[in-house]
């Protein structure tokens, strides 16, 4: 199913993002929530960021991905 703007399908965006080379060695990527939500859709991607066993945070429109099983520790005062 392809969204209204764009002209990737929900599958085509999720694998170019996930083939990345940060993924690929473990990284962290970042992405704007819109463009998540036009490509994808929120729950596709996270859907897929469960499958993979990924962790996401979300600030100021603002998505991060921790491509890796390691635990995010929060470090605030």
């Amino acid at each position: 199913m392809r969204t209204k703007n764009s002209p990737l399908s929900p599958e085509i965006w999720l694998n170019d993002l996930f083939s990345s080379k940060a993924v690929n060695s473990g990284g962290v990527i970042r992405r704007k929530a819109r463009d998540i939500e036009r490509f994808a859709g929120m729950e596709q991607f996270m859907a897929e960021v469960d499958r993979r066993g990924y962790q996401v945070a979300e600030n100021a429109g603002q998505v991060v991905i921790f491509c890796n099983r390691s635990p995010v520790r929060w470090l605030t005062r």
